[in-house]
């Protein structure tokens, strides 16, 4: 049976990949990434660095390019179903044409496996039909990179937070029985049409990067500035990755 790691390695900061991850990346003896282009070579770049500085045993890479996807699709959920099918067969010919029965392969996902990222699914559904054992390490995500670098606990006292997407923001607002809401990859800024008038935001992008941006406050005093480095960013690097926290203010003046 064929083994196939898939490798946490944080959100961009080579120094938050894990022991776990760094020991699981010496136990494969071929790598499996997608190509995502010019416009995201420097993390293809990150991906090279971080085997070229941690893995010790010989090993191969082998690169295929990703699929396309239809981003504007009225239908989200569908055009991300239809893509991650076309992701799935990519992977399970790579794994059956590259990998030797009883081999170990690897991905090196962004962040942590568990979170934001589809390849434990695609990986669950070939399990189905071709013999492969699945190991997950965990690795440091965007949403741990954020509170730190905002000196933040996601959690209040007794209260949850959660984690959404900026579509789900978009269509139904700032939930109003949670005080804490984590979006994860807004690309269409769906913070700056929010009517609350109560809520601080703690905005950052890319990071763990050298092009780490930040920034916190009142929502409506630093929306405009969010915005404006979005697109300045975005239109010179082609792509950006982006992660904040909207917090409700409450009053502390009352009792408990």
């Amino acid at each position: 049976m064929r083994t196939v790691y898939v490798i946490g390695i944080g959100a961009g900061d080579p120094e938050h990949l894990t022991l776990a991850a760094i020991a699981a990346m010496n136990r494969v003896e071929v790598f499996f990434t997608i190509d995502k282009g010019e416009a995201k070579s420097d993390l293809a770049g990150l991906r090279a660095e971080l085997l070229r500085r941690h893995v010790t045993r010989p090993h191969r890479v082998v690169v295929a390019p990703d699929p396309p996807r239809d981003r504007r699709a009225t239908a989200y959920a569908d055009a991300v179903v239809d893509w991650q099918g076309r992701r799935e067969a990519l992977y399970a010919e790579m794994i059956e044409t590259e990998l030797p029965d009883g081999g170990v392969g690897g991905l090196l996902v962004w962040g942590d496996p568990a979170l934001y990222d589809g390849t434990l699914r695609i990986l669950d559904s070939i399990a189905r039909h071709t013999p492969i054992e699945v190991v997950s390490v965990p690795g440091i995500s965007s949403v741990q990179v954020l509170a730190a670098r905002h000196r933040l606990i996601l959690n209040r006292v007794g209260s949850p937070f959660l984690v959404t997407t900026g579509r789900r923001l978009a269509a139904g607002g700032m939930p109003a029985d949670v005080d804490d809401v984590v979006v994860m990859l807004d690309a269409g800024n769906a913070f700056a049409d929010l009517p609350d008038r109560d809520l601080d935001i703690y905005w950052g992008a890319y990071l763990g990067t050298p092009d780490e941006l930040l920034v916190h406050g009142d929502l409506h005093a630093v929306r405009d500035e969010i915005v404006a480095l979005f697109a300045e960013h975005r239109g010179r690097k082609g792509w950006i990755m982006d992660t904040y926290l909207l917090r409700r203010r409450r009053d502390v003046t009352g009792p408990g």
